[in-house]
Formats: C-alpha cells, sequence, structure tokens
C-alpha cells in the first residue's frame, strides 16, 4: 500500500489550518453600543478560548483554532476602533450614529441608523457607513432627495428626518 494513504498518527489532533479573517480597509468607526459590543465579543472570545484552553487534549483543536483566529481578528478591531458619540452633532445633516427615517418613490417609508461595520444588521435598519445607501445618505438635509445605487437598480430616497442614535 503506497504511504501517502496512511495516516500518520503523529497528525492525530493537529487542527487544519484557519485562514486568517480579513480586517476592512476604512477606519473602524463605531458607535457607543458597537464599541461594547465589540469588548462583549472579545470578552466573550478569550473566555471561550480559555476554557478550550483548560480542556488539554479533550479539547477540539480545529475549534480553539476557529476561537483563536476570531480572537485575533476582533482584538485587532477593538484595538483599531475610533469611538464616535452621535449625540449633540446638530440634526441638520445626516451622520455617523444618525437615525434616518426615508421615503422611496413608491411611497415606502424606512428608517435606517448608520453605524459601524461591525455593528451593522440590516435586517434591524442598522447600516454600515461604508454601505452604498449610508454612502448616498450622509450630509443629506431632510427634503432633500438622494440616490441609492444599487444592483436591483437606483433609487431614490427623500429624507424625511434626522434623529440622533439611540441614547446609550
Amino acid at each position: 500500500m503506497n504511504r501517502a494513504f496512511i495516516k500518520d498518527p503523529d497528525d492525530a489532533g493537529r487542527p487544519e489550518d484557519v485562514p486568517e479573517r480579513p480586517q476592512s480597509p476604512h477606519p473602524n468607526y463605531v458607535t457607543p453600543t458597537g464599541h461594547r459590543q465589540l469588548q462583549a465579543l472579545v470578552a466573550g472570545l478569550a473566555a471561550q478560548r480559555d476554557r478550550l484552553v483548560e480542556q488539554g487534549k479533550l479539547a477540539n483543536p480545529q475549534e480553539l483554532a476557529l476561537v483563536q483566529r476570531d480572537l485575533r481578528h476582533y482584538e485587532t478591531r477593538l484595538a483599531r476602533a475610533i469611538p464616535v458619540d452621535p449625540r449633540g452633532r446638530p440634526g441638520d445633516r445626516v451622520h455617523f450614529g444618525a437615525v434616518v427615517e426615508v421615503c422611496d418613490e413608491t411611497g415606502q417609508a424606512g428608517t435606517y441608523q448608520i453605524v459601524g461595520e461591525d455593528e451593522a444588521d440590516p435586517a434591524h435598519g442598522k447600516i454600515s457607513w461604508v454601505s452604498p445607501l449610508a454612502e448616498a445618505l450622509l450630509n443629506a438635509e431632510p427634503g432633500e432627495e438622494v440616490v441609492w445605487r444599487r444592483p436591483a437598480g437606483t433609487t431614490r430616497l427623500e429624507i424625511l428626518a434626522i434623529r440622533p442614535g439611540p441614547a446609550e
């Protein structure tokens, strides 16, 4: 039998190489909420890593490798975080952290908060400041119409209102 197809006992339990998660090239602006979420995520991953290390040989080496990779990624994201408190900013223009109410050309209303990349959750109306929608909205004023270029086609949005982000 060809030795190439025989499992080497020294490889048992050795994790596969886990590729690093890419870092965004953009500044890591975060709202106060997003900053706390990153801190909690790093603390949770560190605790998970510590539990796996304590298990020693009983720990799943692949799981440990994944947790360590994610911990490195989010520690870097946290170190690069630039906290931005949107409170106290004038409400006359859309800015980072603001909640924006819009209406599209069909009359459909929507509400979006512009947040950091790690905090973005489009299903809950939180959009990354580097997304095409946020780029269309940033610096717009109430009553102004902006153009949102998206894969499904261009949409015009009217800015109805701008509010500061939720109280921290």
